[in-house]
């Protein structure tokens, strides 16, 4: 029979159905670093969605067989000796394919006409203040016939480009490391940065990724421009952007991930208290329809293993 721990329920907002086999199942809403071991000690398959699981933690689990990642991201886990020590580890395969470039959007919309900005005015008497019917203390730019960079041509990056068009926007991919979407034409990244006014990231945190985004490249993007991240929080050098956005060597940036979440011990972006800076807490991914594809997916994933005919791997 196989025994199945849900590390961290709490991350997932959706029923679970129960797989279609024999097993023990056991959830926890939480799962601190010092409780992981004895709570997937002698399961077979492990849930998790942001609980660590790294090579001094799975080598004092040796019934592990799978690890069911309840997100498409998994840098949580140690892939490398997974391979290695034969754990299959599988992932969630393009289930927030409307809501994150739908999120994306809602931030460069409400940046690139500085809602923020006048509903702040207009909450401080500005409006009563003027002599005519509006005023123009911000300024509002159009997206259509606008430039957006992206990075990374997944399933949501081209869902993203998919709306810029929808907005008449000119649409750039950004060349980058493999491996990269066949069909796809890529332009340099340093021209994408030049050339863009919207850049938005789309790429998983990797080696090759991390602070791809620091002070080198804010300064050869426009001074116009706005940068967006529902990604991965360490894609970007936190420290350098927020310098930029208080001395504006860009317009703006909408972020939905941190460096580290929850950010318990602070974060620059924190201390940031701008109308051309929105934060969200990484709730991109989170509308109730893709919560549920997520949930569905994730169960799916498990029964395939179990069958012998495994599925989503990144192993």
């Amino acid at each position: 029979m196989q025994r199945i721990v849900f590390l961290d329920r709490s991350t997932l907002k959706a029923t679970v159905r129960s797989p279609a086999f024999e097993h023990a199942w056991q959830e926890h809403a939480v799962t601190g670093p010092d409780e992981t071991v004895a709570r997937l000690r002698g399961a077979s398959i492990a849930i998790t969605n942001k609980v660590p699981l790294r090579a001094a933690t799975l080598e004092q689990l040796p019934d592990l067989r799978l690890i069911a990642v309840a997100a498409t991201g998994y840098d949580v886990i140690d892939v490398g000796y997974c391979r290695a020590h034969g754990v299959a580890v599988a992932n969630i395969r393009d289930y927030a394919v409307h809501t994150v470039p739908e999120h994306t959007f809602a931030l460069i919309t409400a940046l690139r006409r500085n809602l923020l900005a006048y509903r702040q005015d207009v909450e401080q008497g500005r409006w009563q203040q003027v002599e005519q019917f509006c005023f123009f203390d911000h300024p509002i730019r159009d997206l259509h016939g606008a430039t957006i960079g992206i990075v990374g041509e997944g399933v949501l990056g081209q869902g993203t480009a998919r709306i810029a068009r929808g907005f008449g926007m000119r649409v750039l991919f950004a060349d980058h490391e493999p491996p990269k979407a066949p069909g796809v034409a890529f332009t340099p990244f340093d021209t994408v940065l030049a050339e863009s006014d919207v850049i938005s990231l789309h790429v998983p945190l990797t080696p090759a990724t991390r602070n791809m985004i620091g002070h080198a490249q804010l300064a050869r993007m426009k001074r116009t421009a706005l940068l967006i991240n529902t990604a991965r929080g360490g894609l970007v050098d936190e420290q350098a952007l927020a310098q930029a956005l208080r001395t504006g060597v860009i317009a703006g940036a909408g972020f939905d991930v941190l460096t580290n979440e929850p950010p318990k011990s602070g974060n620059p972006l924190l201390d940031l208290h701008l109308p051309n800076f929105i934060l969200t807490p990484h709730v991109a991914w989170a509308s109730d329809g893709a919560m549920q594809f997520l949930a569905d997916q994730l169960i799916d994933n498990i029964e395939a293993f179990v069958r012998g005919e495994p599925q989503n791997l990144v192993t």
